[in-house]
This record gives structure tokens, sequence and C-alpha cells, in this order.
């Protein structure tokens, strides 16, 4: 299926993916930290880092009501809404790393009913991570 104004296939891959954080400096630092990745951007307000073909924009929880309005922002304990996930190899292993690189874990690793191994755990903005086999 089409877009009736282009020739991009609608609904297409998810290109960028806004996080609302109320610690930009710390959470930036915990991208870099935890997940190796250099900042494709920033500003005063923001970091962009690249997960594939997809890009994670940190965003300073005060910018965000000028993006989403008249959508009331969220305050960070209201509770989670969403979980991104990424693909690993070696679970076990990578909860091994992500604890070496300071991360506490929610839950994990465990093997899940519909035939998956997963563990999760949340970035300094609240946000949920898992990753998953």
């Amino acid at each position: 299926m089409t877009h009736p104004t282009s020739e991009t296939p609608w609904p297409g891959a998810i290109s960028a993916i806004t996080l609302f954080v109320e610690d930009l400096p710390a959470t930036k630092r915990f991208y870099q930290d935890v997940f190796g990745l250099p900042v494709a951007f920033e500003d005063a307000n923001s970091a962009v880092f690249g997960f594939g073909g997809t890009v994670i924009n940190l965003l300073s929880s005060t910018e965000a009501p000028a993006l989403i309005a008249p959508a009331p922002v969220a305050a960070p304990d209201a509770g989670s809404r969403l979980q991104l996930t990424l693909p690993v190899g070696d679970v076990d292993a990578m909860c091994e790393e992500l604890t070496a690189r300071g991360v506490t874990l929610l839950n994990g690793p465990m093997d899940r009913p519909w035939g998956i191994r997963t563990a999760s755990f949340r970035d300094p903005g609240g946000h949920i991570w898992e990753i998953a086999k």
C-alpha cells in the first residue's frame, strides 16, 4: 500500500523515536556508555543516537510540549507505556556486559512462554529497554 501523495509504502520503517528525558546529560552519558554509541547530533535540548535504520532522539522534557501540544507530557513517574527491544546473540552474556557497564536489570534473563529469552532494564529517563534472543 502506498500513501496517496508519495511512492513511499505506508506504513514504512520507523525512522525516529523521540524520548522525553528530565536529565539530558545523564541520559546521553547512559546511551554512550551502555550502548557504546556515538552522538549523531546534539544541541542544547537533544542528543540523537543511531540504532540501525532508526534514530533515538533524547529530548529535554521541557521542550516536549512544543512538539506534541495539545497532548500532555506525562511525568516520568506515571508508569511505563512502552518497551524498546534490541535483538542480541546471547541474552545471558549481554546481561553480564550490561551489569559490568553499571546497568541494573529489571528482570531476566528469563525464558518467555512465547519462545524467546529476554531481560530488561531502564534508562535514566525511565524508558524500558529489552534485550531478546
